[in-house]
Parts: C-alpha cells; sequence; structure tokens
C-alpha cells in the first residue's frame, strides 16, 4: 500500500497536552476504525504549530476522507517515492 506524509497546520500543537494529544490520537483511531483496513496510521511528528503525520492507504483521497471525518486539518499530502537513511550513503 502507498505510503503518505500528511502535513497538518495546527497552531500551537507543539504545546499541545498529553491528554490533548492523547485525544486527538483516539479521535483519529475511531475515525480509522469506522474506515477498515484500506488506511493505517504509522506515527506523527508534533512540531511548533505542525503535525506531520505518516500513513498507509490506497490514495490521497482516502486520507483526505480521514481528515473530513475527524474534523482534522489536511494542509498538503505528498506520496512518499523514496526513502533514505544513514544506510543509504554505504
Amino acid at each position: 500500500m502507498p505510503e503518505f506524509v500528511i502535513e497538518r497546520e495546527i497552531p500551537g500543537a507543539g504545546n499541545l497536552s498529553d491528554a490533548e494529544l492523547r485525544e486527538i490520537a483516539r479521535k483519529s483511531v475511531g475515525v480509522l476504525n469506522d474506515m477498515g483496513p484500506k488506511i493505517k496510521w504509522l506515527h506523527s511528528y508534533v512540531t511548533g504549530d505542525k503535525v506531520y503525520c505518516v500513513y498507509l492507504a490506497p490514495d490521497d483521497e482516502t486520507i483526505r476522507e480521514h481528515g473530513r471525518r475527524g474534523g482534522f486539518p489536511v494542509n498538503r499530502v505528498s506520496a512518499v517515492r523514496r526513502m533514505i537513511d544513514p544506510s543509504t550513503a554505504n
């Protein structure tokens, strides 16, 4: 299944409490469960005013549907074309 990086603009995201992040995660997981196995959340990176999420999904429209159902902003969806890491240098 294709991998995507989703950029979500959420002012103050980096200052959200553990409880607030837990509630966001619970809402996301609930929507994912309703949508079935065609979409999977791998992890997210929380920065100052943005959250970058990594998902597996058949297409970007499925990612956008998850955002609509959960009320999550979807400012940019980028398909991962390749991945590199330090071992790529060898």
